[in-house]
């Protein structure tokens, strides 16, 4: 290998040299940081500025040059709600996005703080010297490598009304109904009626299981990051609280929830994030039904942009320019909280 890096790095020695003479040593991390920046500026913030630019277009042609320029009026769509908390007051576009966000702002304030428990939960267990720690680290963290879209084809097998959740239910209420029969009183299960987990309209069941498939698909990220925070804590401060007789809750509460902050707060932010950018596994899962229960507000923009016949592209691109600012003051709010809480 070596053959192969020293002649490199010796072709490589001379172009470094004179560029260092020619801007300076100060200016030298620059040259390093251009090829990185040259990637994101194409592929991260062109994208973004050119999607700004289209809300403010109209047309259906994906050309940006072939698109008339109307201003405010993909805007104008979305806002022209009599109220905006009543979605049903607003026209069509203005309708299907306000339904979507807040199914999204619903799912990201059940999901979130749910999952960020369980996720330190798991973190603080995981933490401490336990039998075949590594192997349990590495289970919660393996459905982090799966596909969305694999998890939620595997999780449909499990709920849909002939699928094995309802299977094992049946069985275990029939089971349990055979155990009982000879006893002198009648203490038997009515048969178990298998339930459409995914489908049922008149229950809360759907977005219950959203809501659990897209958290187990994910704690093993934020449980791997809330673990790394808490071996990032001194041992001493514990092995002074056991010295002391500190009670468990205390010592959480007064030394490992206080230090451990800064690293939850990236979590919380990162979830947050990545709450309202759900899409794939309830795309799968439940394509947004029954009805619109489950409709969160990226699958507005998918279907607004590429699935309709009308390929409304403005709306699409105004919904997510409104998206990125909502989460952007979220995730100012949440910070300034976080800060302030910190300072004071």
């Amino acid at each position: 290998m070596r053959w192969i890096v020293l002649p490199v790095l010796a072709a490589l020695d001379p172009p470094m040299r004179w560029i260092q003479r020619r801007i300076g040593l100060a200016r030298l991390p620059y040259v390093f940081l251009l090829p990185t920046m040259l990637i994101f500026g194409m592929f991260s913030f062109l994208p973004a500025a050119l999607n700004i630019w289209i809300s403010f277009t109209g047309g259906s042609s994906t050309l940006v040059s072939a698109r008339p320029f109307v201003g405010l009026q993909n805007y104008e769509a979305l806002l022209a709600c009599e109220s905006i908390f009543v979605p049903k007051s607003c026209p069509v576009s203005g309708f299907a996005f306000w339904t979507g966000m807040w199914n999204t702002l619903a799912f990201a304030v059940v999901q979130v703080p749910a999952m960020i428990v369980v996720a330190l939960a798991t973190a603080i267990v995981l933490n401490r010297k336990i039998r075949g720690r590594g192997f349990w680290r590495a289970m919660f963290f393996y459905p982090v490598m799966l596909s969305p879209v694999v998890v939620a084809v595997v999780w449909d097998w499990v709920l849909k009304r002939r699928g094995i959740l309802n299977a094992l239910l049946t069985d275990l209420v029939r089971n349990y109904n055979e155990l009982v029969a000879g006893l002198p009183f009648d203490v038997s299960m009515a048969p178990f009626r298998a339930v459409n987990w995914l489908g049922d309209a008149g229950t809360s069941w759907p977005f219950f299981w959203v809501v659990f498939v897209y958290s187990w698909s994910h704690l093993g990220f934020y449980m791997l990051i809330l673990l790394a925070g808490l071996q990032a804590i001194p041992k001493d401060l514990y092995e002074a609280a056991e010295m002391d007789g500190t009670p468990a809750w205390r010592v959480f509460a007064r030394i490992t929830l206080p230090l451990l902050m800064p690293t939850l707060l990236v979590a919380l932010v990162l979830s947050l994030i990545r709450a309202f950018q759900v899409f794939d596994e309830v795309y799968v899962l439940t394509g947004g039904g029954p009805g619109t229960a489950t409709r969160m507000v990226i699958q507005h923009i998918y279907e607004t942009a590429f699935v309709s016949d009308a390929k409304l592209y403005g709306i699409a691109a105004a919904s997510s320019v409104l998206l990125a600012g909502i989460i952007l003051v979220l995730t100012l709010v949440q910070l300034a909280l976080s800060r302030r809480q910190a300072g004071g």
